[in-house]
């Protein structure tokens, strides 16, 4: 299958940097705005943007589709996964109140999500439906400002990475990752 071109961009440091539960809408850092910018400066042109709601995609999205001419789209699903209990703690308040559960999370997501959270399963559902029905059947040049488990799990859909290693695939903050045709990716050994 061939794909459009469609950039998608992580979002800059937060005030809540680090392992968190991170469906909370935490601001960017002036570092993390910085960051944004400067990768979206170098990223070319695109026909439309779309973006998670949370703040910390949403408001750099709104400046850079206001500063491009283009429009923009807000999609609820392109969230990150949900935490439930978890949301907003650190790894280190976890390992002191919930290291067991966060420990089978950390080495089965699929089967372990956190304590009233989200399945992978279905946080994997969620964003590539969004995935196929906003970004994909466009076919027009996209930039999605999003999170980093929902560019895990579209890369993994690309890449044929199993759900299992989604914790595995790099997406550092504020990073742009291409996809024009990726029908000759390989899955990872």
């Amino acid at each position: 299958m061939t794909f459009p071109s469609i950039g998608l961009l992580r979002h800059g440091e937060t005030t809540g940097s680090g392992f968190r539960g991170r469906g909370c809408d935490d601001a960017l850092t002036p570092a993390g705005e910085q960051a944004m910018h400067a990768v979206f400066e170098a990223s070319g042109t695109w026909d439309r943007i779309v973006t998670s709601p949370l703040q910390r995609c949403r408001l750099p999205a709104e400046r850079f589709a206001r500063a491009a001419g283009v429009p923009l789209v807000r999609e609820p699903r392109l969230q990150e996964l949900h935490f439930g209990e978890w949301e907003g703690r650190t790894a280190e308040e976890l390992m002191q109140t919930d290291a067991d559960a966060l420990g089978r999370f950390w080495q089965d997501p699929i089967h372990c999500p956190p304590p009233g959270g989200e399945d992978l399963a279905s946080f994997r559902d969620r964003i590539l439906a969004a995935w196929e029905q906003v970004v994909v059947a466009q076919g027009d040049r996209t930039l999605v400002v999003t999170h980093g488990g929902v560019i895990r799990v579209i890369r993994a859909h690309l890449e044929g990475w199993p759900l299992e290693k989604l914790l595995s695939i790099e997406v550092p903050l504020a990073s742009l990752h291409q996809i024009q045709n990726l029908s000759t990716a390989q899955p990872p050994a």
